[in-house]
């Protein structure tokens, strides 16, 4: 499916489409990389009947091109550098440290702005469906797998509705199973494969969070 026309809508169709695609997972936790990945997530687990949870992580931006990843962090301390990308850019070591400074601190003001509201689940001896809005890089994804399995998951399967070649090329040995409906040659960046591809905010990620658990509470499997 490498046609430049092939596009979905917005992320609850492709959140849509991938539950359709994931077959053979159990009793799994559906985690979303916030923000984006989130709407994604919520369509896999409602689909699927499955708990849904996020997963924060931060990217490590090149200095003067924030949207380039030479790395990401994530919670439970997983960390995930590029050194020989780090090098072809030129980023110090002092600049390095300033950014993975400043992503920290990002990173844990979301958590603590996630965690007061929606607990996070335990991942003990459980299988882990990690959910992105699609993937450039892989490193972000690559980080969230990493604090997943940080966190007991036993199991790791990615999903994500689009991705290029080379993110799934260097994602394949990091999980047990990963999932791509759409897959293009010439792959460009996530948000052209959408037609609305609109930010998602905190608000939005926790309500959708909210919803997903009242469901369970209120009498899902």
């Amino acid at each position: 499916m490498a046609e430049r026309h092939v596009r979905y809508a917005n992320r609850r169709e492709a959140g849509r489409r991938l539950a359709n695609e994931l077959v053979g997972v159990g009793e799994a936790t559906v985690l979303g990389l916030p923000r984006g990945g989130v709407p994604v997530a919520y369509e896999v687990a409602a689909g699927m009947n499955l708990a849904l949870d996020v997963i924060v992580v931060r990217k490590l931006g090149v200095p003067g091109r924030p949207e380039v990843a030479m790395g990401a962090i994530g919670e439970g301390g997983a960390e995930v550098v590029d050194e020989p990308f780090r090098r072809l850019a030129h980023v110090t070591d002092s600049e390095f440290e300033a950014v993975l400074a400043k992503e920290h601190a990002a990173m844990a003001r979301r958590v603590r702005r996630y965690r007061q509201t929606v607990p996070r689940l335990d991942l003990t001896g459980r299988e882990a469906v990690v959910v992105d809005d699609g993937m450039a890089t892989g490193s972000t994804a690559r980080a969230a797998c990493q604090v997943a399995r940080t966190l007991g998951a036993v199991r790791i399967v990615l999903a994500v509705p689009v991705a290029s070649v080379d993110a799934l090329a260097a994602l394949r040995p990091a999980v047990d199973e990963l999932v791509c409906p759409l897959c293009p040659e010439e792959f460009g960046a996530v948000g052209q494969w959408y037609e609305d591809f609109r930010p998602t905010t905190d608000d939005e990620v926790l309500a959708l969070l909210a919803r997903s658990r009242a469901h369970r509470d209120g009498g899902g499997a």
